[in-house]
């Protein structure tokens, strides 16, 4: 395919981002649009610039569309340590909803909101490997364990299932902590 420039290659971009029934890794779209993957975050910024809802996940780039929409989200409460968050992941996606992001309270900057976005117990595996790749750090190693989900699913006895099997487990954050 020809170098696409611009806008063109950004319209181009979004519409295969809205017709994309999974997320598009940078690489994706950088070798379909002939530019480099810095070329590909640029764009992808500039468009959330123009309120596109665009997000970027562990494993690409998704266009949140009014299907994403339809599906009922809560926001639950968690305390585990580092090492129990697979667990946790996996726990909830066994539940069938999916984990959306993660959100911890800083004391200097405020609320910090990390995008996780996985669904299923494959989706967790790669979301660990690129953390233990990469080196990362959670979130919730700022609050001594406490953390934010927000969690979603087409139901809410779904959610409500996810919310005792993490009780169950002892990953929920309870009042009486």
């Amino acid at each position: 395919m020809k170098k696409l420039y611009g806008e063109q290659r950004r319209q181009i971009l979004l519409e295969k981002l809205k017709t994309a029934e999974e997320p598009l890794t940078g690489g994706e779209l950088a070798a379909f649009a002939n530019v480099s993957r810095q070329v590909i975050v640029g764009d992808m910024t500039l468009l959330k610039a123009k309120n596109e809802p665009i997000i970027a996940t562990s494993q690409g780039y998704l266009y949140m569309n009014s299907q994403a929409n339809q599906e009922i989200s809560r926001t639950i409460a968690c305390h585990h340590q580092a090492e129990d968050t697979e667990r946790e992941l996996k726990v909830l996606v066994a539940t069938g909803v999916t984990v959306k992001d993660v959100s911890v309270e800083h004391p200097v900057y405020g609320e910090l909101t990390a995008g996780i976005h996985v669904s299923n117990s494959e989706e967790v595996d790669a979301f660990m490997q690129r953390v233990r790749e990469t080196g990362a750090s959670y979130l919730l190693e700022l609050t001594g364990g406490t953390h934010l989900h927000t969690i979603t699913a087409p139901n809410v006895a779904m959610l409500e299932q996810a919310i005792a099997a993490m009780r169950e487990n002892g990953l929920l954050l309870e009042e009486n902590e």
